[in-house]
């Protein structure tokens, strides 16, 4: 049985709660689809919006009421996990039951190992929160917020998004996989740890890029294939010009001469490109894939999404 780790992009969650309950039913029934064809599945997924809302949420209670306190980001990033994977879980049991498939589903509180001296808490990076207008966001800079354009889309606050360099809960999630169930772990890129003196694992002020906590994963794991799964069929190069190319199989020394030409636009689809790269050449035979969720199916049976491979 193959084993794959499903990494779900922010359009298959919504911007809200009202979105993210009906987004989660749809993606439900296209990962029940790899399910029913014999996959063994991890779902990973990104907390972008949320982590934002709730950041933004409780700075705004803490600074109208004193019993309230002010919540670091990492106590964030678990609170997204719960909620997301709530609805995640929830959706997916109910889609599988529908189709006489009996097997759990659970969320795993995840967290992420990072390095303290990670150069990216010096250089803020990582977008979170909703999208703002320029007008928007220099008040929010004024109110000594980190701000970045987002690949046109609009402006929105950054933070720390340091590398994983592992998974505490990996071996949960293959106890999981093991005994038949299907686990939702490293939700938005988990919870970023680092350690400190002793045994204990302190939370930091970051944000984990999911991709890359997913890839990480999947190393752990020894996975067969890493699938990205984006709000496109397939990456292309020259994105958005006449010239325009999309790309079917991408290896490894073509995908990193893109990179340094200037293809992939960061904080779209760079990072998710040198995620899949990190995992194809953590080991031999390793792939990974980047398409749309509904897609998801077509890519496994090879007629559509980006492949990116190492030596075949």
């Amino acid at each position: 049985m193959k084993r794959i780790i499903l990494a779900l992009g922010g359009n298959a969650l919504g911007d809200n709660l009202h979105e993210q309950m009906i987004a989660v039913k749809l993606a439900a029934k296209a990962i029940a689809d790899l399910i029913e064809d014999g996959y063994q599945v991890v779902i990973t997924h990104g907390n972008g919006p949320q982590v934002g809302m709730i950041n933004l949420a409780m700075e705004t209670a803490a600074k109208f009421e004193q019993k309230i306190f002010y919540i670091p980001m990492s106590v964030c990033v678990a609170l997204s996990q719960g909620y997301i994977g709530y609805d995640i879980q929830n959706a997916l049991r109910e889609e599988l039951l529908d189709r006489g498939v009996h097997k759990p589903v659970a969320t795993i509180i995840t967290q992420t190992l990072v390095d303290e001296n990670d150069p990216a808490f010096a250089d803020p990076s990582k977008p979170i929160g909703a999208f703002y207008s320029e007008e928007e966001a220099k008040e929010m800079v004024s109110r000594g917020y980190d701000m970045k354009e987002d690949a046109g889309r609009g402006w929105r606050r950054v933070i720390a998004s340091p590398m994983p360099i592992g998974i505490v809960e990996s071996e949960t999630v293959r106890a999981l996989l093991d005994a038949g169930q299907i686990p939702v772990a490293v939700g938005g890129g988990g919870i970023p740890v680092k350690k400190t003196i002793g045994r204990h694992l302190k939370g930091t002020s970051a944000v984990v890029d999911k991709d890359f906590a997913s890839a990480k994963l999947a190393e752990e794991l020894g996975a067969d294939m890493l699938i990205i799964l984006t709000a496109v069929e397939k990456v292309a190069i020259r994105f958005g010009k006449p010239d325009q190319e999309w790309l079917s199989e991408l290896s490894v020394a073509d995908a990193e001469r893109y990179i340094e030409e200037g293809h992939f636009a960061p904080g779209s689809m760079l990072p998710k490109v040198e995620a899949a790269l990190k995992f194809v050449k953590s080991g031999p035979g390793r792939k990974a894939m980047i398409t749309m969720l509904s897609k998801a199916r077509d890519g496994l049976a090879g007629k559509t999404g980006t492949v990116i491979y190492g030596c075949l």
